[in-house]
């Protein structure tokens, strides 16, 4: 590692701590680099337009982040949650496991934490808090949990990126997402029990059961989603994003045509924040393509290759190593920043030391989803205290518990890694 890189990486993180947008402070320290090292300057351009252009896969993105903005627009979010208050709203502390049940549900439309915490997330934590009957950290809390489901059970726009940074089968990286994701939703929800009961919540109101068929009809088509998503990649009928591209028409579909509750106003909305969503997703893309050309010509991975192989780690030693390290990261950085940055300096290692990497990749995934609820950065924390304004503080006290249980849930998918690879098998996957 040269002098020089050095100094690149402190100016990055330097700028970044200082309040930089972090695309920038990568595009900053990237051509501080090329000068530094006397390189031509329209390296810069070259790698990102080589890397845009060559990665069709990263069209999925922009896509799903539409499909997301859609479906939050035009009351899907509604609809789900009378299905599942169907399902387990008469439980005791019944809205906060209609939350987690709604957030596994519309992780298989959006692929998106931030959508799924900002559509379905703020709506029933403001019924909570309506209602009185939950305290108003743990509502939040419960939603800003259950919104890290969003990006394990597929579509997933992180396993996309982590596909492209790692040369990976996006198809199977959304087989091996389903069952961590359910178990994820599933641990949250024997959390939630088990507060509920301890703390003595009420029971949830409920909907009757003969209002299923009804709100079953309502919700049925927007289920679909995933099924035609899954459906349209593992049949051979299509390409990732051409699923992608399928999933955003079929929500617009429903939207106009079907719930017929898409304005020409949402739809101008709707675009727009989809938009500035993928301009902001591209800015970071971008930046990481230069800066891990950067990483590439210092021979950084297979530095740290050479170094792991030397000391003889152990493929679950490094997984605990690495899983530890991002845990403490995820504190500080954004899920992209990690997966476009950090990820490939190691995925090298791994290589070497055999670790299947849609199996690394998932691990990863629900790693840095772990991060967006981990205080002091905790991105979903401030979306839910700015969305229902209910303070920081409040729910950093009742994050505590869920963040424990993620990471046993984690510390599961580390050590029997047929909770992620088996699916994938099923389907063909020789890894």
């Amino acid at each position: 590692m040269s002098t020089v890189f050095i100094f690149t990486l402190v100016a990055f993180f330097g700028l970044a701590v200082l309040g930089m947008p972090v695309a920038f402070a990568m595009f900053v320290a990237s051509i501080a680099y090329l000068f530094a090292t006397g390189r031509d300057i329209g390296l810069f351009g070259e790698q990102i337009l080589n890397g845009l252009y060559d990665s069709f896969v990263l069209l999925a993105v922009p896509l799903f982040i539409l499909a997301a903005n859609i479906m939050n627009a035009s009351g899907v979010s509604d609809r789900l949650f009378n299905f599942c208050q169907v399902l387990v709203g008469r439980f005791r502390g019944g809205l906060a496991q209609v939350d987690i049940l709604v957030s596994i549900i519309f992780s298989g439309m959006s692929g998106s934490a931030i959508a799924d915490a900002a559509g379905p997330g703020k709506l029933v934590t403001q019924m909570m808090i309506r209602q009185g009957k939950i305290p108003p950290g743990f509502a939040a809390a419960v939603a800003a949990s259950s919104a890290t489901i969003g990006p394990i059970i597929p579509p997933s726009i992180p396993m996309v990126i982590y596909a492209v940074v790692s040369d990976t089968s996006v198809g199977y990286l959304f087989l091996g997402g389903i069952i961590p994701g359910l178990i994820m939703g599933l641990a949250q929800m024997g959390l939630v029990g088990f507060v509920a009961r301890r703390r003595n919540f009420p029971r949830g109101e409920g909907i009757p059961l003969s209002e299923l068929p009804r709100t079953t009809t309502q919700a049925v088509p927007a289920l679909l989603m995933p099924v035609i998503l899954l459906y349209c990649i593992y049949g051979g009928a299509t390409t990732p994003t051409e699923a992608a591209a399928i999933a955003a028409a079929y929500a617009l579909g429903l939207a106009v045509f079907y719930y017929r509750d898409f304005s020409l106003r949402t739809g101008f909305a709707v675009f727009t924040e989809s938009a500035r969503a993928t301009s902001v997703v591209a800015l970071l893309i971008a930046g990481a393509l230069i800066f891990n050309y950067i990483v590439a010509s210092e021979r950084l991975p297979e530095q740290v290759a050479s170094l792991l192989h030397g000391i003889e780690m152990s493929p679950l030693t490094f997984l605990l190593l690495v899983n530890l390290l991002f845990l403490a990261l995820g504190c500080l950085f954004d899920a992209t920043t990690m997966l476009l940055v950090l990820v490939p300096l190691f995925l090298p290692a791994a290589r070497e030391l055999g670790i299947d990497l849609v199996h690394f990749g998932v691990v990863v995934v629900v790693n840095i989803m772990i991060g967006l609820i981990t205080p002091p950065y905790g991105v979903l924390l401030f979306i839910m205290s700015g969305l229902t304004g209910i303070p920081l503080r409040d729910i950093i006290r009742e994050i505590w518990a869920f963040i424990a249980i993620l990471v046993a849930a984690l510390a599961l998918m580390i050590l029997v890694p047929d909770v992620v690879l088996w699916l994938p098998r099923q389907f063909g996957y020789n890894g």
